[in-house]
């Protein structure tokens, strides 16, 4: 989502180094935009001051701005012990001297799409509900389809996960349907893609559609955790189409252009949007044909404060597959 911050940020002549923690480095890598990626060596929690400092150290004298997305005031230290004169970012967490201009934090309930929110550092220019743009190098394009025995265009996506919590996740029993059903009416394999952490509910889904005796055309692929995040996106930049929870992946897909379902619970779509032509949004909170309206959402809660979660339980797997079937 600040893709198109910096693509902004380049058209005006600026070169982009980003400095991204390991785990999150292999989609700016894929951003045409950045001009070099810089991995910063620390954990997540913490201040870490020693590190940061030591980092700083490294980065003195090389930069003549910095924009520090995240709203922490951790975030804010590197730029600061680096000595870069022109600091910008949002006021975030009493951020006073640490940077040298501050945008007003937004009003917590009138929040704006995250892209714009982002946009918004670039002080003038930045184009609202901008699609963020990313790029797939062919050779591993072809490594990923040969690594799993794949061809481009002919396989579905599934992601299971949503690193927030419960309350934006799909259950694991509707996914096992949807695999099921793609599977049986389009005989195309059906990856599941994650992190280690998703590795149970992918495991489970995997095992619901394996127990399936009718499933026979097709296969059910679980590369949860079993994938870097470099050959994930390879793979979705390949899928005939994908379904995913609000995730980071889902701006994965809309990014690479592949046709896709998103699924949104506790969360919105009109904060944290896949802002793509291709990408298919389903809410029940803005279906007006859903009764009893879901007064509670977004309720923007990892977990269900009323213990029920109907905004996702209630999308059943007939409502995804009559989007994809519509593509």
């Amino acid at each position: 989502m600040t893709e198109p911050l910096l693509r902004v940020l380049q058209a005006r002549g600026e070169r982009i180094t980003v400095g991204a923690l390991p785990w999150v480095a292999p989609v700016y890598r894929a951003m045409a935009a950045v001009a070099e990626v810089i991995e910063l060596p620390f954990a997540h929690g913490g201040l870490q001051w020693s590190a940061r400092r030591a980092m700083a150290k490294q980065l003195r004298n090389k930069f003549q701005r910095a924009i520090v997305c995240p709203n922490s005031f951790k975030s804010a230290l590197l730029p600061f012990w680096a000595g870069i004169s022109d600091r910008v970012g949002y006021h975030g967490e009493a951020r006073y001297g640490l940077l040298t201009r501050r945008l007003p934090n937004p009003d917590k309930h009138a929040r704006p799409p995250m892209v714009d929110w982002y946009g918004a550092l670039a002080l003038s220019g930045a184009p609202a509900n901008a699609q963020p743009l990313m790029q797939v190098p062919q050779q591993a394009r072809q490594y990923a389809m040969a690594a799993h025995g794949l061809q481009a265009g002919s396989y579905f996506v599934l992601v299971p996960g949503a690193e927030y919590g419960p309350a934006k996740r799909w259950p694991a029993a509707h996914f096992a349907t949807l695999a099921q059903q793609l599977l049986v009416r389009h005989q195309l394999p059906v990856l599941l893609l994650g992190s280690a952490k998703d590795a149970d509910v992918c495991a489970q889904i995997a095992s619901s559609v394996k127990a399936v005796q009718a499933v026979q055309a097709g296969t059910c692929h679980d590369l949860a955790g079993r994938t870097g995040l470099e050959q994930a996106i390879a793979l979705i930049a390949q899928a005939r189409a994908m379904v995913s929870n609000d995730s980071g992946l889902m701006h994965v897909a809309a990014a690479l252009g592949v046709p896709q379902v998103a699924i949104f619970g506790s969360s919105s779509p009109l904060h944290t949007p896949p802002l793509s032509p291709l990408a298919q949004v389903v809410w029940l909170k803005n279906d007006a044909n859903y009764q009893p309206p879901l007064d509670c959402a977004p309720c923007f809660e990892r977990k269900c404060p009323l213990g029920h979660t109907r905004c996702l339980g209630d999308i059943s797997a007939e409502m995804i597959l009559a989007r994809l079937d519509a593509k």
